[in-house]
């Protein structure tokens, strides 16, 4: 690759061109706008142009030179080996997840999920991971299906809650 090149160039057109999706994805998006207004365009155009905008001066910031700042934390080694065990675990949660989210639904499958993150990342007290894993499994599938309306997957707990 050329000089110019770096890392921080990557992650800039990263955001740009994500930024770019999200606002190109909204587009087909068609329902009628509230009462208020705000239809379901809004937020994501908002999203999507904001990372439009910080993508374009992110990119011109590292052509003209910009560089991450170097971590200079104390609590972080820089030269410790990566945890590659930890990141394949936890990618295999997510893909198990994802494979039994409509089977389980979302409070088993969502509990599950957190649980085992939890224990991946070192959760000391597993009974108390399990119980905060149901009650955020619970919590949250309350707050999207019932506070903002959105359908979730109830798998065997449909008609339950």
């Amino acid at each position: 690759m050329a000089r110019w090149w770096r890392p921080e160039l990557g992650l800039a057109l990263v955001v740009l061109v994500l930024g770019v999706l999200v606002v190109v994805g909204t587009l087909d998006v068609s329902a009628a706008a509230s009462q208020l207004g705000l239809g379901p365009r809004f937020f994501p155009m908002l999203v999507g142009g904001a990372m439009v905008l910080i993508g374009l001066f992110y990119v011109a910031d590292v052509l003209r030179g910009g560089r991450g700042d170097p971590e200079e934390s104390e609590d972080i080694d820089a030269d410790a080996p990566a945890d590659w065990r930890s990141v394949g675990l936890v990618s295999g949660i997510f893909l198990a997840f994802s494979a039994l989210l409509n089977v389980l639904g979302w409070i088993i499958a969502a509990s599950l999920l957190f649980f085992g993150l939890a224990v991946v990342l070192g959760a000391e007290h597993k009974p108390r991971a399990a119980v905060i894993a149901v009650v955020m499994g619970i919590a949250t599938y309350l707050l999207f299906v019932k506070g903002l309306g959105v359908s979730l997957p109830g798998g065997p707990l449909t008609g339950v809650i």
